[in-house]
């Protein structure tokens, strides 16, 4: 018999609808009857590509006298993390301060007003790896809520207004150190040996990496140290898929070699962006076939109407991995008189019970044997490799469309388009760009999640902001104002409709997040976005990145690292530029070929807009916080203005 998921828009939820658990969605519903019956809240967060999650749900969700004791004792609620990250920020910062360490499934306890007082992440039905078994943890909090009421909400109170205090600090002055506390950090925790930084697991870290590509870009000699190695070994390691193009979501050893195979959307997004800098930075051919392969793999993402999907599974067939990772005699089988020469370009190694993650460690080695026939017989094995694989039953699809994660797509793809001069992504990009605002808007703004024609209500910062800077990228990329004009609209909304607001009043707990580790706070993003505004038509906007980056000073002061969406945001602020291009301008395809990080190209006629007032057609206009330089007619001269710092 179906519980209150039946109901549910995401495919996580409605996988759990069917669980002899009477799972609540997240809202007041439960909170009505855990008050009303005095019975703590077991709260499980997490996703539809979790690996870990699918686990307890086999081990525990569906077991009936598991679901018996959660039923008894507690009101159980399910929420899936990518369609309520309000929600999985609060907790999870909980999760964190109680137990020292978060992850999903998020496991958490909490009082009918929705306090937290105990928690975990995986718990095995059974006692196992060390890790207590669910049914005895849930015995026992029931016992203790029995018991020791009275201790348990005053320990949940101290906790919730410590969350509060901590995670609501006051503005502050933006610490001028703190990109170089950043840099000094990660080069002591940088893999000399395999890049990234440690310890293991090794995340592939999207934003971290796009800043550090922008300080490279100005000549920041750690950044440059850094990049390469870590973007080689991303890129001919396991966690890069080599057959089908894309990245895992992050590799358990510090070799880059077994991945957790679930793909997600937004790391993809973000490292299609590195790539394609680092291929402009520094020239690596390798650096510019991946950038187009995990292009390829985000088209593949598209659905009809527009909008990304989210992600893809980890399992298949029961099995972690199972439709990534080959034996020898399925290579030989599907390679024929290629797999002795691909055996060495694989560098095949036993990783997962007998069956193979596939990596390109022996890539230099058979390029160098092969010479310019190389591309043509990795092409030609990937091709059979990827016939092959498509007779596999494929990893579970996602398809709810995530407005922020949609945004990041359509930028890497116009990005993409204009850097390459490939009008497949910018059209995808287009068609990407008409979904957001045309059928995921409502009342002015930006909903977070749609799917098969159901949008939902909840509406997000990143969810704005993200998508104002796919459309100034896409103004950069065509020149066409419709985008420019959207953007600033949505900017405003944002602006409108979120920033003062540092929770969402429906949660007991402070929904903000702290760290950046996977994608740009939405402040950050924001921030970003009214730079490049201020750019194109002066005003206050960037008194108002100053003021959004203030917000962030007390982390900044702390973890710099941590935050490198708000250190890009930064350097933007304090060594941007703005590049006026009257048309019609010599230089304007020039300046779309070019990777500018840290620069907003700004294409119109004379006098169209702010920045144009005044100026020249065909003449290049470079400007530092409203300081101009002479105009030019040189592309060379250009780039020397730009850099200049």
């Amino acid at each position: 018999m179906a519980n209150r998921l039946k109901n549910a828009r995401s495919p996580y939820l409605l996988a759990h609808a069917q669980d002899p658990v009477d799972w609540y969605p997240f809202g007041g519903e439960a909170f009505q009857k855990a008050q009303a019956e005095g019975k703590p809240i077991f709260l499980s967060v997490g996703y539809y590509a979790c690996h870990w999650c699918h686990v307890m749900h086999r081990e525990s969700f569906q077991d009936e006298e598991v679901a018996a004791l959660l039923n008894a004792h507690f009101v159980p609620v399910k929420v899936d993390r990518e369609e309520r990250p309000d929600v999985d920020a609060a907790y999870m910062r909980a999760l964190v301060s109680l137990t020292g360490q978060g992850g999903w499934p998020m496991s958490l306890f909490l009082t009918p007003e929705g306090k937290p007082f105990f928690g975990g992440t995986y718990f095995p039905k059974e006692d196992r790896m060390g890790l207590p078994g669910f049914r005895r943890v849930l015995l026992a909090v029931a016992e203790a809520w029995r018991e020791k009421r009275e201790g348990i909400l005053q320990e949940a109170e101290h906790l919730t207004q410590a969350l509060w205090r901590s995670l609501n600090p006051p503005p502050g002055p933006v610490p001028k150190e703190a990109e170089e506390e950043a840099l000094a950090h990660l080069v002591q925790a940088f893999d000399p040996e395999w890049g990234g930084f440690l310890p293991a697991p090794k995340f592939p870290q999207g934003t971290l990496l796009l800043y550090l590509l922008a300080r490279a870009w100005e000549g920041e000699e750690r950044a440059r140290a850094l990049l390469p190695k870590t973007l080689r070994a991303m890129a001919l390691g396991g966690l890069y898929d080599q057959v089908g193009g894309g990245f895992h979501r992050y590799s358990v050893d510090r070799f880059w070699r077994v991945p957790h195979f679930e793909k997600m959307l937004y790391d993809n997004a973000l490292l299609a962006r590195v790539y394609l800098g680092a291929y402009k930075v520094f020239g690596d051919p390798l650096f510019l076939r991946v950038a187009r392969e995990t292009l390829d793999w985000l088209l593949s993402m598209q659905a009809k109407e527009g909008g990304f999907y989210t992600a893809l599974d980890a399992d298949s067939e029961g099995e972690e991995g199972r439709y990534y990772t080959w034996t020898e005699a399925e290579l030989a089988e599907a390679l024929g008189e290629d797999f002795p020469l691909a055996r060495r370009y694989f560098a095949l190694g036993e990783d997962l019970g007998g069956r193979s993650v596939l990596t390109a460690w022996g890539e230099a080695e058979v390029a160098r044997e092969l010479g310019e026939a190389f591309a043509p017989w990795r092409e030609r094995v990937r091709q059979k490799l990827l016939a092959t694989r498509r007779r596999r039953m494929p990893p579970a699809l996602d398809d709810k469309v995530l407005a922020d994660w949609s945004a990041l797509a359509v930028r890497a793809l116009a990005e993409g388009g204009r850097l390459l001069g490939e009008g497949r992504y910018l059209e995808a990009a287009r068609k990407g760009a008409h979904f957001l605002l045309q059928t995921m808007r409502k009342e002015g703004l930006l909903r977070h999640a749609w799917r098969g024609g159901s949008l939902g209500e909840e509406a997000f910062l990143s969810d704005q902001s993200f998508t104002a800077l796919a459309l100034l990228e896409l103004y950069t990329a065509t020149g066409e104002w419709p985008y420019l004009a959207q953007a600033q609209v949505l900017a405003e909304a944002a602006w409108t409709a979120f920033v003062g607001g540092k929770a969402s009043p429906k949660l007991p707990l402070p929904a903000g997040e702290v760290e950046e580790a996977t994608l740009p706070s939405g402040e950050s993003a924001l921030a970003e976005a009214f730079f490049r505004l201020g750019a194109i038509f002066q005003g206050d906007y960037v008194e108002r990145a100053e003021g959004l980056l203030e917000t962030r000073a007390l982390w900044l002061s702390r973890y710099p690292q941590a935050l490198p969406g708000a250190l890009l945001a930064k350097s933007l602020l304090e060594r941007g530029t703005e590049l006026a291009l009257p048309l019609p301008c010599p230089m304007a395809q020039a300046a779309k070929e070019t990777f500018l990080p840290l620069t907003q190209v700004i294409v119109g006629p004379p006098g169209a807009l702010p920045a144009l007032e005044g100026r020249e057609a065909g003449r290049a206009y470079v400007c530092r916080r409203g300081v101009c330089a002479l105009p030019v007619q040189d592309w060379g001269e250009v780039l020397r203005e730009v850099r200049q710092v």
